[in-house]
């Protein structure tokens, strides 16, 4: 995506072996939760729940949102790191067409051509919120993972009108 573009027939070719192998994966996942719960750190590793949690965040929403009880208390039974689970939540709500939580959701906008972060829940309190759960702030995490720098200002006034149209939206 990166070298021809997020439209490109490159990149369109190169996602549908990608959906094709994460059929197959989905499938491995959900057998392994489902007949054994949450693995520890010690059966998988670091690498494997990394791997788990990358099969369920890019599932359809109803498979994120069955785990999300699981993923919750492997959090709370230290068998997963806590980043794992703000990213399925902050997926969850994103697809639901909700702002986000911890603002770990970054999408693509056609309009624009170009990624921003989906619209945050008060953009201005979420470095506590990410705090509280042993999350640096995400001015630090955008521009790790993304090279996106964080517009506090910027994010107030989308998350403000993203707000607005969902409420017009609902009446």
């Amino acid at each position: 995506m990166r070298i021809y573009g997020a439209e490109s027939k490159e990149y369109n070719e190169q996602q549908l072996i990608y959906e094709k192998n994460h059929i197959v994966n989905e499938k491995k996942v959900r057998t392994i939760l489902d007949k054994y719960g949450w693995p520890t750190k010690e059966m998988i590793g670091e690498q494997g729940n990394w791997t788990i949690c990358n099969v369920i965040q890019h599932s359809d929403n109803e498979i994120r949102i069955k785990y999300l009880p699981m993923m919750r208390k492997a959090v709370k039974d230290k068998k997963l790191e806590p980043r794992f689970l703000v990213r399925a939540e902050d997926r969850i709500a994103t697809e639901r067409g909700d702002l986000q939580i911890y603002g770990g959701q970054m999408k693509y906008y056609p309009e624009t051509k170009s990624f921003n972060v989906w619209p945050v829940l008060d953009p201005i309190n979420v470095d506590k919120r990410r705090a509280e759960i042993g999350l640096g702030p995400i001015a630090e995490f955008l521009k790790n993972r993304f090279d996106f720098e964080w517009n506090l200002e910027e994010q107030i006034k989308r998350s403000e009108a993203f707000e607005m149209e969902r409420q017009k939206n609902k009446e």
